[in-house]
């Protein structure tokens, strides 16, 4: 496969990943862009990878750790959570907004861990591989970063009952691991 296939599949993906780190589109795009650049410089050693888009990957989360111990470094960092009112009809995108607001709160490290694992159903030893870590770390950060999203993110509330009494539909669930 030569760079142009492998951005033409594999970006969108790649991207997911960029903005779930970042949490923001501009600097997700910026993240992937850079990211493209460094795996197209050497895309003779990136193409012979056993998997071109875990190389791509790794790059990417190198980069967004960069990128998150700079801004820790100046403070631009925000931890501003609105939380939504239980009768909002809308309340599920407040919380999934409240959901990746806490996620953006994890450390880079366990925020990569549990996006690795939930968006790539990645599993113990592939990530312990791509962040060069232990399984057994990558076991605790996962267990204590969902610990973490619970803490912050309110479990959501039933829905009021429809006018016949019945629920209108099945409530999201945030437990995992």
């Amino acid at each position: 496969m030569d760079f142009v296939e492998f951005v033409q599949q594999r970006s969108a993906a790649l991207f997911r990943t960029a903005y779930i780190l970042t949490g923001s589109q501009d600097s997700a795009e910026d993240l992937l862009q850079e990211a493209l650049e460094k795996a197209c410089r050497h895309w003779n050693r990136v193409a012979v990878a056993d998997s071109p888009e875990a190389y791509v990957r790794r790059i990417v989360v190198n980069l967004a750790n960069d990128r998150w111990r700079r801004l820790r470094r100046i403070g631009e960092r925000s931890h501003d959570v609105e939380h939504a009112d239980p009768r909002d009809p809308y309340r599920l995108v407040d919380l999934r907004d409240e959901l990746v607001q806490a996620l953006h709160a994890l450390p880079i490290g366990m925020r990569s861990v549990v996006v690795l694992y939930y968006l790539h159903d990645m599993g113990d030893r592939e990530i312990a591989e791509a962040l060069r870590i232990s399984p057994g770390s990558v076991r605790s950060q996962l267990a204590r970063g969902l610990a973490r999203l619970r803490t912050a993110v309110p479990q959501p509330e039933p829905p009021p009952p429809a006018p016949d009494g019945h629920r209108t539909a099945p409530l999201p669930q945030f437990e995992g691991a």
